[in-house]
């Protein structure tokens, strides 16, 4: 990223031959390297790199301190699962990546450390152990343009044939900490800080870096090596869907219940959210995504051929024009990218336009099957393409777009949605009235869940323990357990159910009903039915901010979107 982004006037600081001015300019650099604006902060950065190898050694050293604290931030810094019982199977810890805004920007992850894995997802580090071994003691390391900093994991399998004790945490405002309290004695590795890179970094590559990436990374470790993973890239077939199995042999390995560290209280879900505003946007709106800051809401109109950007604060909409009839959109992790599924009511046009959103322009088209629907990035830094028409899911890099793989599913894949938690991915599947359950490490379809008639839409629990699926002819939806794969319902919800997603905090769930211009409001837990709130007039789709505060629904015979307030 050229410097030549940064403010005319601190260029000429940059490149002054005065000391004092060149050191001057070092605090105002570490400004706007903690900016929202992701490029300017890049460029600040870049600059304080090089700053840190000026012959002045107090300009060099003011600049070190300034990459430090504009560096990646995480919290804890410390994970510790403490002694777990012989036989357990797979523990679970989230660590906060905190400031600067540039963080969150393709960070790698890698990890070290016998049965560690790790991934990142928008701003959280999810740390997953699997004991492989008496003892752990390894890292999990997150890096990116903003510098780089370290986890370092510990634990240890206890002699005795004890139950795993229960996690300790600490107060509200942070987030909590695995601990146990006598942890057993491992051996300590050197001390691993956080530490600002001085080596100047290529333009080419901070470039790379901002424009190629999701902010969603994935690694795991399973000899100690500290290399990344990439995903596979694979085709599978499918062949007798019918016949695979409910829960397969190659189900990842959980143990009965997995007590979960959780991030700093946010908002709370309401029981009966209410409908706040109404926005006109394109004709006949269809899907819907907000932006990981809460600020954007993007909308794709059919009839209109054309992606709304709606500011959630001001409401004013500003309109993206696309080649062919959008359907579904979805945002890359860090919100730099939309990916807009389209096709024509012939189904010719079929692709995907990648949409950069701070330009709001399309820089490339994507030719993918006939049919693309509603689409969704993945964890694995992947965007999941369901192709309706033939049995199957496209996958593609998120950063550069390039093929990586397709997946053969039941007949006729509408939607996908993630568990992290078990790595799985879930396709329902609208002709065959199943759930198409993928091992995300493998990119295999590893079973099948049969559900209520003709499944248009999936979601999954931001614990990764719950599926929900809306059952379109049958008026119903189908909770799953994403572990066991059992099935509970159905339950009884408005005509047409045409989408589905859970409030932030789990508690509750959505269900739009396109038959009746209603939102089903569900117990995230029970699935039984709080509350139903009147929207407008067919109804297709519903995203919910991710600070869980509210939630927009596309009214497609209206041309509107209803803001619901859904958090307190």
């Amino acid at each position: 990223m050229s410097e030549n982004l940064l403010p005319n006037d601190v260029l000429i600081e940059i490149g002054s031959p005065v000391r004092e001015s060149r050191l001057t300019v070092v605090d105002e650099l570490a400004r706007l390297a903690l900016a929202a604006d992701l490029a300017m902060a890049a460029a600040a950065r870049q600059a304080l790199l090089r700053l840190a190898e000026d012959d002045s050694r107090s300009v060099s050293t003011a600049a070190v301190a300034a990459l430090e604290r504009t560096a990646i931030r995480l919290t804890p810094d410390r994970v510790d699962f403490g002694q777990v019982a012989p036989g357990a199977s797979q523990l679970i810890a989230d660590v906060l990546v905190g400031e600067p805004a540039l963080a969150a920007v393709s960070p790698t992850v890698t990890v070290s450390g016998p049965g560690l894995r790790a991934m990142m997802v928008g701003r959280r580090l999810r740390v997953v152990w699997n004991p492989e071994s008496d003892w752990l003691d390894g890292s999990v390391t997150v890096r990116g343009p903003a510098g780089w900093a370290d986890v370092r994991v510990t634990g240890a399998v206890s002699t005795e044939d004890a139950a795993i004790r229960g996690y300790e945490n600490l107060p509200a405002d942070r987030l909590a900490v695995i601990t146990d309290p006598e942890p057993p004695p491992v051996k300590k590795p050197p001390n691993r800080r956080r530490r600002a890179r001085v080596t100047a970094l290529t333009a080419g590559l901070v470039a790379f870096v901002l424009l190629g990436g999701a902010g969603v990374a994935y690694a795991m470790n399973q000899g100690g090596d500290e290399t990344p993973v990439a995903a596979p890239v694979a085709e599978h077939s499918h062949p007798a869907a019918e016949q695979a199995p409910l829960i397969p042999q190659t189900a990842i390995p959980v143990p009965p219940a997995i007590e979960r560290v959780p991030l700093a209280r946010g908002v709370k879900s309401v029981a009966k959210p209410a409908v706040v505003a109404t926005v006109k946007v394109g004709r006949e709106p269809e899907g819907v995504a907000v932006s990981p800051d809460n600020r954007t809401v993007y909308v794709a109109n059919q009839n209109s051929h054309e992606l709304s950007v709606v500011d959630a604060r001001s409401r004013k909409v500003t309109p993206v024009q696309l080649r062919a009839t959008p359907r579904f959109v979805a945002l890359s992790g860090d919100g730099h990218t939309a990916f807009v599924s389209m096709y024509e009511n012939d189904k010719s046009g079929s692709g995907v336009a990648v949409v950069d959103t701070a330009s709001r322009k399309v820089v490339r088209y994507l030719s993918t099957g006939v049919q693309p629907y509603a689409l969704a990035v993945g964890p694995d830094n992947r965007v999941w393409v369901p192709i309706h028409s033939k049995q199957m899911v496209e996958l593609y890099a998120v950063s550069d777009q390039r093929p990586d793989g397709r997946i053969m599913v039941p007949p006729n894949p509408h939607a996908v949605a993630f568990s992290t938690t078990y790595m799985r991915a879930f396709t329902p599947n609208h002709e065959s009235n199943e759930v198409g359950v993928i091992d995300m490490k493998t990119d295999k379809v590893v079973g099948t869940v049969p559900v209520s008639k003709a499944p248009h839409s999936v979601a999954v629990s931001p614990d990764g323990a719950r599926v929900l699926v809306a059952g379109y002819d049958a008026g119903s939806a189908d909770l799953i357990d994403a572990r066991t794969l059992r099935r509970t319902g159905p339950f009884q919800v408005g005509n047409k159910p045409q989408s589905v997603t859970f409030a932030v905090d789990g508690a509750h769930a959505y269900v739009v009903n396109e038959g009746d211009g209603t939102v089903s409001v569900l117990d995230g837990r029970t699935g039984a039915v709080t509350a139903t709130v009147r929207v407008g007039g067919s109804p297709r789709s519903i995203a919910v901010s991710p600070d869980g505060a509210m939630a927009y629904v596309s009214n497609g015979d209206d041309n509107t979107v209803s803001v619901l307030r859904v958090g307190e």
